[in-house]
């Protein structure tokens, strides 16, 4: 059964002829004729009495309702998509990682709404792991965070390169690192750290680093906000592994420093984080949701 032939099926019932109802299909009448025979084949009994005017026989009644049902959704069906494609959908959701929502999304997201006035737009702070996970079940649009190939390696998934930032230590104004201007390696593993929570992609990025080191991380504390960084490490020796653009605006607060970390030539230490944005092709054919990502590279491309 096609929707061709229902649709065929209640032009004749409407016209109550062969002839009108091609008129009405935009076809030939030897093709609704098609139509219906091939129908009444696959239902095992006729549907209209053949005479001066076509008349529903008794499974042409019973099929009836449920023609106007089926071709009723399907016209709902096709409406939905054209309106998908034309950008009118409800709302778009993206997950980012936070120093991404604080320093980079806010102009990003004045420029959409004042295109896309009518989609919702739905922001959600997350850590990389969990933002991916919730991208990969269908909770959001976008993703942007820290590059996990682990994750990101489906063939349906698109990433794209944002920038790459280098990593800084967060420390109180008087720590003893503070003397520093470019913190030695073999100084920074002597101080426990507070850490991000399992499943943020900077947890796993220290891990490594100090795994490749041959060195014990020190990791007394778990946080998941910057703020709470801040408080914690405002209060004495504790330090924290941070991106650079979590630190902007350091420059306010003279309770706290930050130091870069010394490079140290062939030792495999990449103290640094690359940023993607992660979606699917099937949503870069949604107009609102690729001129979301648009936006977010031509931002970057012109602050980078």
């Amino acid at each position: 059964m096609r929707i061709e032939q229902l649709q065929a099926f209640l032009a004749i019932t409407e016209t109550g002829s062969f002839q009108q109802a091609a008129r009405t299909c935009d076809c030939t009448q030897s093709t609704i004729s098609r139509q219906i025979q091939s129908l009444e084949e696959d239902l095992g009994i006729s549907l209209f009495h053949r005479h001066h005017q076509a008349k529903l026989t008794i499974g042409g009644e019973r099929l009836l309702p449920h023609a106007r049902k089926i071709c009723t959704e399907w016209q709902l069906a096709h409406q939905s998509i054209e309106h998908l494609l034309a950008g009118k959908q409800p709302d778009l959701c993206v997950a980012a990682i936070h120093s991404v929502c604080a320093n980079i999304l806010p102009p990003i997201l004045q420029q959409f709404c004042q295109r896309y006035p009518l989609v919702q737009l739905r922001v959600t702070a997350l850590g990389s792991d969990r933002a991916l996970k919730v991208l990969k079940d269908g909770l959001v649009d976008v993703a942007i965070v820290m590059d996990n190939r682990m994750f990101t390696t489906s063939p349906e998934t698109i990433v794209q390169n944002l920038y790459q930032e280098p990593i800084e230590i967060l420390m109180s104004a008087d720590h003893p690192l503070a003397q520093y201007n470019l913190v030695p390696w073999i100084e920074l593993v002597k101080y426990p750290q507070v850490v991000f929570k399992d499943g943020y992609g900077m947890q796993r990025l220290v891990q490594e680093q100090f795994s490749k080191q041959g060195s014990k991380l020190q990791a007394v504390l778990e946080l998941n906000t910057l703020d709470a960084f801040r408080g914690v490490v405002r209060q004495g020796k504790l330090i924290a592994l941070l991106p650079k653009s979590a630190l902007l605006d350091l420059h306010n607060d003279s309770t706290l420093a930050a130091r870069a970390i010394e490079s140290i030539p062939h030792s495999g230490i990449n103290l640094s984080r690359q940023v993607v944005l992660v979606t699917t092709s099937d949503r870069l054919q949604i107009p609102p949701i690729k001129f979301f990502c648009d936006l977010v590279s031509q931002q970057l491309t012109e602050n980078c």
